[in-house]
């Protein structure tokens, strides 16, 4: 069922380039949409708002932000919310490590530092559609929780009262009634029920990842989501009954899905494959897996692990199995990856629930670039700067010199009337 590629196959290389590109999402074909909901939305607000739920999800909300959702997450049967609770509590410890203080230090009368607030106010997107995710709720919403974002609005449409419950055990304080491009819209440019924020943050479908790009700089955005993926290293000694697992942990989310392995031997892969068929017919969602396997499923079989390791690097990817003897040897020769989930022990579905870091992750290559999400995304930093009347003269002559060296003679005389007035 996978495509297997072995290292001196022309299509092993060619395979390799078309997946670096994978981050090449087509956002320009639904661009001219976006716009005009994004239009819809300035011009007609919460009214807009109805039409749009109306048009693409067949309802029309009664309220744009719900009035009762506490009362409904309270619905929630007492398993079901604990384990919510339980989930909630590991990821909030994890994320309070990530809480900054900020520095200040003196150096030659010259006071420095770095003061670190946060955001007044954020919304988390949590998708509709094929399935709902309160987990995609924890992950998003307690990160700003513990930086002490004091204003949390979850956008998503017409939601479950498990939603609601992640909503209140992850410190959400407002939820809208929408979702799509149109919650976007709302939140980034404000409606008659719905104030603006300064950061919008997780994944959703292609209209909202264009949408996400559109209100950029009008607000403040994680990034740009893509299909979900999982690269798994796996040597001889890994179970292929595991290793199968994996691949279809990811492959059950969507069609547009990347379950992709890297093996030592042609047996390996073979294996494996194997084994994805077999466990292909037992899932529930198999249509999706099979569709997600059939077009980006891939094998690529190395040599060695120096070559896995360059293979992982040149990917990227957003989940990163390593099921192979010494993966923290391996991994310290990997230069980027969303999250890695070292040994046969640690299934990419803990870090989906309940290990404590957040499930929204760099997608497409962009962990590169980019980071999971995390407290540091909901601070603000600012840089602090005070100079004594000494320290001031110890540096006239040095920024007045490389002040006029760039043809800047206001700002060279703002040192120099300094000079003179703390003589």
């Amino acid at each position: 069922m996978l495509t297997i590629l072995e290292r001196r196959s022309p299509a092993y290389t060619e395979a390799l380039g078309r997946l670096a590109r994978r981050g090449d999402s087509d956002l320009e074909r639904v661009e001219p949409a976006v716009r005009q909901i994004l239009d819809q939305v300035r011009q007609h607000g919460d009214e807009a708002l109805r039409e749009l739920s109306q048009r693409f999800d067949g309802r029309r909300p009664e309220h744009i932000l719900l009035p009762d959702w506490r009362e409904r997450a309270a619905r929630v049967p007492p398993e079901l919310r604990a384990a919510l609770a339980e989930a909630a509590d590991r990821v909030r410890r994890y994320h309070e490590h990530q809480r900054d203080a900020g520095f200040r230090y003196t150096e030659d009368g010259v006071e420095l530092g770095q003061r670190v607030r946060p955001m007044r106010s954020a919304a988390v997107y949590a998708p509709g559609g094929k399935a709902r995710y309160p987990s995609t709720v924890l992950m998003t919403a307690i990160p700003a929780a513990v930086a002490g974002v004091p204003r949390i609005v979850l956008l998503t449409p017409d939601p479950p009262d498990s939603v609601l419950a992640a909503a209140e055990l992850a410190g959400v304080t407002e939820v809208v009634d929408a979702g799509g491009a149109q919650a976007i819209a709302a939140a980034a440019l404000g409606t008659e029920s719905v104030r603006r924020v300064d950061k919008i943050v997780g994944p959703g479908n292609l209209y909202v990842t264009c949408a996400k790009r559109l209100v950029f700089g009008l607000t403040d955005i994680d990034g740009l989501a893509g299909p979900s993926e999982i690269l798994v290293v796996a040597d001889d000694q890994a179970a292929p009954e595991v290793v199968a697992a994996d691949l279809l942990s990811q492959a059950e989310h969507d069609e547009a899905a990347y379950p992709l392995l890297i093996t030592l031997s042609r047996q390996q892969a073979d294996a494996v494959s194997a084994e994805v068929v077999r466990q292909l017919a037992l899932l529930p969602r198999r249509a999706i897996a099979e569709v997600s396997v059939r077009e980006h499923g891939l094998c690529f079989v190395v040599e060695d692990l120096e070559e896995a390791a360059r293979v992982a690097s040149e990917l990227a990817s957003e989940h990163l199995a390593l099921s192979v003897r010494d993966p923290d040897a391996l991994f310290a020769r990997i230069d980027a990856a969303g999250a890695v989930f070292l040994g046969d022990h640690t299934p990419e579905a803990a870090g989906d629930y309940a290990a404590g870091p957040s499930h929204v992750l760099p997608t497409g290559g962009a962990a590169r670039f980019g980071s999971p999400l995390g407290v540091y995304d909901f601070l603000l930093r600012t840089s602090v700067i005070r100079y004594t009347p000494d320290a001031i003269r110890a540096q006239s002559e040095l920024l007045q010199t490389l002040a006029r060296m760039e043809g800047l003679e206001a700002h060279a005389r703002a040192v120099a009337v300094r000079v003179r007035g703390a003589s």
